[in-house]
C-alpha cells in the first residue's frame, strides 16, 4: 500500500503548487514553545487531494518551521474516494511531504469514508488495529474507532483507562459527541463514551466528521474540539448558542497544540495562516494528584 517516492509525481505536485495563488507566510505564533513540552498537529477530514488540502499543507509546513511539533493526529476521513497507491500519494504523501521529510509521525483514527485496511498503512501508525493508545511524555492518547464501537472496543477502552494515569488524557475519533453543525451529534456514541470519559478523567476530546471548527463549552468537565475542516468545508455550518464557545466555518483549518506542565495551549489557524482561535486549558487536579507536572 505504501507508495514509493516518484520524481514525476513530485514534480507534478510542485508545478501544481506553483500555479496556485501564493499564500501569505505563517502569521504570529501564540504558543509558548517551552522546553520539554509535547507539541502536535491536529487534522480532520483532510484526505481530498484537492487544491485546498495542498494549500493547508503548505501553511502547516510554514508553521512547523517556527513550531516544530513531533507528531500529528488525524481525526478520520484520511482519504476520500479511491485508495490505490497513487491515491495515498496524492491525498497524503505529497500534501504533507515537508512534514514526512522532517520525520513527523502521523497517528490516524478511522472515519466513515476510510477503508478499514488503512490500519495496515504504516505511516498511519495503527499497526493493524482499528483502535489503540499511545503515550507522549505526560499525555496518553486514546485512538477510538467510532465507526464500529462494539463491546470488545468498549471493554478495551475501559481497561486502558483503568491503568495508572498519566497527567493528561486525550481521546480522539471521527464522529462528534457534541456539535452545533446541522447533522448533529452522535448521541448513541455519547451515551457509551461520555460516562467513561467522566469516570476516568479524560481531559480533552478531538473529533472530526463535521467540516467546521468548534471549541465547545466543556461538558461534565471534558473539553471538546471539532476539527473536521482541514480540507473539506461546510461554509457557515456552525450555530451560536449555549453549547459553543467559538465556531468557525469560513475556511479550512488546522490546530497546533502544546502541552506543558498543567497547561494545554492551542492555536487554530486557517488556510491563509490567520489565527481564528487560541487559548489555554488548565488540567483539572484530582484527589491524590496535587503535585505540578514538570
Amino acid at each position: 500500500m505504501r507508495c514509493r517516492n516518484n520524481p514525476r509525481r513530485a514534480a507534478a505536485a510542485a508545478l501544481l503548487l506553483a500555479l496556485w495563488p501564493a499564500l501569505p507566510a505563517a502569521q504570529s505564533l501564540t504558543l509558548p514553545r517551552r522546553d520539554g513540552s509535547v507539541r502536535f498537529l491536529v487534522l480532520g477530514d483532510a484526505g481530498t487531494g484537492d487544491r485546498a488540502q495542498y494549500q493547508v499543507g503548505d501553511q502547516i509546513a510554514r508553521y512547523h518551521r517556527v513550531f516544530p511539533f513531533r507528531f500529528a493526529i488525524l481525526l478520520g476521513d484520511n482519504l476520500y474516494g479511491a485508495e490505490r497507491p497513487q491515491d495515498y500519494a496524492r491525498k497524503f504523501e505529497l500534501p504533507y511531504k515537508a512534514l514526512l521529510d522532517a520525520k513527523v509521525e502521523f497517528h490516524a483514527a478511522l472515519g466513515n469514508h476510510d477503508d478499514p485496511n488503512q490500519r495496515f498503512y504504516k505511516p498511519f501508525s495503527l499497526g493493524g488495529a482499528r483502535y489503540r493508545s499511545f503515550t507522549a511524555g505526560p499525555v496518553t492518547f486514546y485512538v477510538i474507532d467510532s465507526n464500529y464501537l462494539d463491546p470488545k472496543q468498549v471493554a478495551w477502552l475501559e481497561e486502558e483507562l483503568k491503568k495508572p494515569r498519566t497527567p493528561w488524557r486525550i481521546a480522539y475519533f471521527h464522529h462528534p459527541l457534541y456539535t452545533t453543525a446541522r447533522r448533529g451529534p452522535e448521541v448513541e456514541l455519547r451515551m457509551i463514551l461520555e460516562p467513561l470519559f467522566v469516570k476516568y478523567g479524560v481531559d480533552v476530546v478531538f473529533q472530526g466528521h463535521e467540516h467546521v471548527y468548534e471549541r465547545l463549552v466543556p461538558q461534565k468537565g471534558v473539553f471538546y474540539f471539532t476539527a473536521g475542516g482541514s480540507a473539506k468545508l461546510r461554509s457557515g455550518d456552525v450555530r451560536s448558542g449555549d453549547l459553543i464557545e467559538v465556531g468557525y466555518a469560513r475556511d479550512r483549518t488546522f490546530m497546533l497544540v502544546e502541552v506543558t506542565g498543567n497547561s494545554l495551549f492551542f492555536q487554530t489557524v486557517n488556510r491563509r495562516g490567520d489565527t481564528v482561535d487560541r487559548g489555554m486549558i488548565a488540567r483539572q487536579l484530582r484527589p491524590g494528584d496535587d503535585r505540578p507536572v514538570r
